[in-house]
């Protein structure tokens, strides 16, 4: 540690999710000398481990997970609960279910006859389509094209043969009208692959950050990774950052590079600039406009499971089919439906009901968790082999939804969040568009109040033309600093209708770009 702290090193990179590690290996392979930063462990190559409910912080981190609870105050509720956050090389991306979408041309850009709710994002969408291209090739994205989409389709490998369930409920979709089509994962089938949908891959088939970016980074012989990191706070004098306060094995160190990459999350991230308050930045490092942290949005999970045609043969889960009839219906913006690569086993149930309790009024009541089982046995029971299926709802940008910081409880992750009335609004019309999508089929939906989906936190650092509405410029590199760049969720200044792993590993390949460019 104390040879890489005296080591010249052109980039540090805090964060080794699916933005800082796409960043970092484009810079590695430019030339570049980069350190890698990781509040987690590194890990065994072998692991296969999934999402815990394990509540010791030490043995989440030793398996790859954040290891505190996320303190949620929704609608004035608080609650504590586990997210699907990673904290390990990798990030999140090792648990991913690798679906990496493209968003619609709406989703970035004002048009005509679909207004955009912010005016449309400095980039758009065809300043972003080729990079959108490299990306899925870089992940290995296999699928199909979108029927309904009249945009070119982005460079995507063939997908696997469909299996029987899936056949049959592709067909069935399609008979009633819909346009399913294979969806796009990263998931490099080799052979004896595993399909580690929510599960670290043993092998290297699942195309996460650590496959894609941090491994081939460190082949390049110019990266290296110090894991068991947690940085405390930048260092910095007007507008530049100095330096990477972190506190390794007990002990605080401080690394200096000319250039630093924040990638921690859009969580993290405006946590950590928030952290950064000192006598040049009274209010935290580039929060110039006081929004660092706030805009944050999630998804809305509509979840609902579907089952295929009687007498189907069971196949087992699939991630394979995805619909964008219901994307935009009478100007609303909804989102896109994929098939989640879950089924309605018993151990799946429990997880969510898990989650709606600890996000209810009787969270607090001793014993209840453990009775979750007894429900969920009988659901699963009911079930069978119904396949869960989730409605992705894009969330809009809301000043008070925000990312809170605490300097007496500095280790706290906690969010403000409030569920807007035309949030709920859209959300009455996505459930009934569902349900008139897939009348005729034997569905049910899995949830009664609004799901949000604490995966896929965005915006908290938006980028922008202006410093007053925005953190960062249209390159990702913060306004008011002038040796810092973000890579990750919270450039985004809204959520689209898709999950947002391909658009966060477009946007790091472009990141690199800017910052390759900028130093020439």
């Amino acid at each position: 540690m104390t040879a890489a702290a005296g080591s010249e090193w052109d980039v540090i990179v805090i964060g080794t999710g699916i933005g800082g590690a796409t960043t970092g290996r484009a810079l590695a392979e430019a030339g570049q000398k980069v350190l890698f930063l990781e509040q987690g462990a590194a890990g065994h190559r072998s692991e296969r481990n999934g999402l815990s409910e394990i509540f010791v912080p030490e043995a989440r981190l030793a398996r790859g997970l954040w290891p505190t609870p996320l303190h949620a105050r929704v609608d004035g509720q608080q609650a504590a609960l586990y997210a699907p956050l990673g904290a390990g090389v990798g990030g999140s991306s090792v648990f991913y279910a690798a679906t990496l979408e493209r968003p619609e041309r709406h989703d970035l850009d004002d048009l005509p006859d679909r207004p955009h709710p912010t005016g449309g994002w400095p980039v758009g969408f065809d300043a972003m389509r080729p990079w959108y291209d490299r990306a899925a090739r870089l992940y290995h994205v296999h699928g199909t094209p979108d029927p309904l989409s009249t945009d070119p389709p982005m460079a995507l490998a063939p997908p696997p043969p469909l299996n029987g369930t899936e056949q049959a409920l592709m067909t069935t979709l399609e008979r009633h009208g819909l346009h399913p089509y294979h969806a796009h994962t990263a998931i490099d089938r080799v052979e004896g692959c595993l399909n580690c949908l929510g599960t670290k891959c043993p092998k290297r088939c699942k195309m996460d950050a650590r496959s894609v970016g941090i491994e081939p980074a460190l082949a390049t012989g110019n990266a290296r990774v110090i894991d068991r990191a947690r940085v405390v706070r930048l260092l910095g004098d007007g507008d530049r950052v100095t330096g990477v306060e972190v506190r390794i094995d007990g002990e605080t160190q401080v690394f200096t590079a000319p250039r630093y990459l924040l990638a921690g999350g859009a969580l993290g991230s405006p946590k950590l600039l928030l952290a950064s308050a000192c006598a040049a930045w009274p209010e935290g490092a580039a929060n110039g406009s006081g929004l660092v942290g706030r805009n944050l949005m999630f998804h809305l999970n509509e979840m609902f499971a579907l089952w295929p045609p009687r007498g189907t043969p069971d196949a087992g889960a699939t991630k394979a089919i995805a619909l964008r009839d219901l994307y935009l219906r009478e100007g609303a913006r909804l989102g896109m439906i994929q098939a989640m690569g879950i089924r309605a086993s018993y151990g799946e149930i429990v997880h969510y009901l898990n989650l709606m309790l600890a996000r209810s009024p009787l969270a607090r009541v001793p014993g209840l968790r453990q009775m979750t089982r007894i429900p969920a046995a009988i659901a699963a029971k009911l079930f069978g082999h119904a396949q869960i299926f989730v409605g992705l709802m894009e969330d809009l940008p809301y000043r008070e939804n925000r990312v809170l910081h605490d300097p007496a409880q500095p280790d706290r992750l906690a969010v403000d969040y409030t569920c807007h009335p035309e949030l709920l609004a859209r959300r009455r019309q996505f459930r009934r568009a569902i349900s008139r999508a897939f009348r005729g089929q034997r569905r049910v939906f899995l949830g009664m109040g609004p799901e949000l989906n604490f995966g896929h936190p965005s915006g908290t650092l938006r980028f922008g033309t202006d410093p007053a509405s925005s953190v960062l410029r249209p390159d990702c590199r913060a306004h008011e600093l002038c040796n810092l760049w973000v890579s990750d969720a919270s450039f985004m200044p809204t959520s689209m209708g898709v999950n947002p792993s391909l658009t966060i590993a477009a946007n790091a390949l472009r990141v690199a770009d800017a910052m390759l460019k900028e130093q020439r």
